[in-house]
């Protein structure tokens, strides 16, 4: 069974396995510049027009792999010299226009941008074009279409754009570090970060001297990744790496459900907390409702919390599916408690670093949370719960909540709200389509995740959020 979607994947975590290779062995800061020939050997280029192009983008991807540059808090990031400078003109006129005496396309554009040769033949004048797609609709032909990059398509918050080179431009002060576009690039051209070099760190320090110990917590949605293998093996695999102990973030969601719902009572309309890149969303877009996001951590946040109010020495690195929550853990109020983000991309790359077969190991168990923690990594989850913590708690209050399966629904619902016409008072926002399942740091993409996820969720022996939050489970 394959372990990615994506050929793209695949390379970046043959780079990310190499370097974590030689972290693991001491040798990264005298052997990253030769990475990239342990990937491309010989003089055979396998990928791209020579071998010298390959290592060049290589070492760019090797950069990445080890940080990148720690002076910008940025996390998402273009490799300039891999981007094959896609198309990127918007709507255009094609071959497909048969010069028709109808130029509806004409008739609807409210902008006069639509002319037309002596043929007939539509032509689109950029200048006044404002690209919303009224002629495309109307085409009875479908010859206009819209030459949008895969980035700049998957972007929802418009932060694509292109540099002086042709080659692809991210506007950090309108991106939510969500890795649309990390996924949707066939080129590999734009990756997230890696903060995989200080896991690794933790790791070892505390196999050393034993001042501390690391814990991993681990996102929900880890039910639907690692299909070649059981849950209880990716377990066992992680206890391998080093960890002293694997913990649901699961758990974090019933103590977000728990109050949460009372929170909505209290003030009678809450946007969720729960994905950081909606949240940044909104900070950015939609400034005047700052003030209905609910004031919970995400469950990232809250369990590496309940973590070091017991022990404070701990090193918690969260592995899950998200690129922002890369983003999340730099901020203050955050950093405090999470020490470090890995992807479920980089947690491979870590168990092959180490050569370690998952698939041949003993199964561990996690046993921290309730069905309704565990299914906040489908969307709709996080809204069941809030529900149910509702119902739990005998909280009397008329729920009526709105899941936003992606940030365009997310831009909707947002928008009606600040009109004063929606017709809910909870949203539940996810940017990533499917919820947490669709993450950019997946392995995997699929519909068989949410079904993954909820019978994660059936699994659970704590049959309440109640049982798994009044005596919440920590060691494990």
């Amino acid at each position: 069974m394959r372990k990615f979607d994506t050929k793209v994947q695949y390379l970046k975590f043959k780079v990310l396995r190499e370097v974590a290779r030689e972290a693991w062995a001491d040798r990264l800061l005298v052997t990253a510049i030769d990475i990239p020939k342990t990937i491309v050997p010989g003089n055979t280029p396998t990928m791209r027009c020579c071998v010298y192009k390959e290592r060049a983008i290589l070492s760019e991807r090797v950069k990445l792999a080890m940080g990148g540059n720690k002076d910008e808090n940025n996390v998402i990031e273009v490799i300039d010299i891999a981007c094959d400078e896609c198309p990127m003109g918007g709507y255009m006129v094609t071959d497909s226009c048969r010069g028709c005496l109808a130029h509806r396309c004409e008739d609807v554009c409210k902008k006069g941008a639509i002319s037309f040769d002596h043929h007939h033949v539509a032509h689109i004048d950029k200048s006044k074009c404002v690209e919303c797609g009224a002629c495309a609709k109307v085409c009875p032909y479908s010859a206009i279409h819209n030459h949008k990059r895969p980035c700049e398509s998957a972007c929802k918050v418009k932060c694509i754009s292109k540099d002086w080179n042709n080659a692809a431009k991210i506007d950090h002060s309108k991106c939510i570090s969500c890795g649309a576009c990390v996924y949707q690039c066939p080129f590999g051209a734009i990756t997230d970060k890696s903060f995989i070099l200080d896991v690794i760190d933790f790791i070892k320090k505390s196999e050393n001297n034993t001042k501390y110990k690391t814990y991993a917590i681990v996102a929900p949605s880890v039910s639907s990744q690692f299909n070649y293998a059981k849950l209880g093996q990716v377990i066992t695999g992680i206890k391998n790496l080093g960890f002293s102990s694997v913990i649901e973030v699961a758990l974090g969601a019933d103590m977000v459900a728990k109050d949460e719902a009372k929170e909505l009572a209290e003030k009678g309309f809450l946007t969720s907390s729960c994905c950081p890149a909606f949240v940044e969303y909104i900070q950015k877009k939609f400034p005047e409702l700052v003030p209905l996001i609910s004031k919970n951590p995400s469950p990232m946040t809250a369990v590496a919390r309940a973590i070091k109010q017991i022990d404070n020495t701990a090193k918690v690195i969260f592995i899950g599916p998200c690129t922002a929550k890369k983003a999340e853990a730099k901020r203050d109020g955050v950093k405090e408690f999470v020490d470090a983000v890995i992807t479920f991309e980089e947690l491979q790359a870590l168990f092959d670093s180490k050569d370690i077969d998952i698939t041949v190991l003993e199964e561990s168990s996690m046993d921290n949370a309730s069905y309704f923690g565990r299914i906040f990594a489908h969307l709709g989850g996080l809204a069941t719960a809030v529900g149910q913590s509702l119902k739990e708690q005998n909280i009397d209050f008329d729920f009526k909540p709105i899941s936003c399966d992606g940030i365009e629904a997310c831009r909707m619902a947002l928008l009606k709200k600040s009109k004063n016409v929606l017709d809910a008072n909870f949203i539940e926002g996810m940017a990533c389509i499917g919820g947490c399942v669709g993450g950019a740091g997946c392995l995997t993409h699929g519909e068989r995740n949410r079904a993954d996820v909820e019978k994660y969720g059936e699994d659970a022996t704590k049959k309440s959020i109640l049982e798994a939050t009044n005596s919440p489970v920590i060691e494990s």
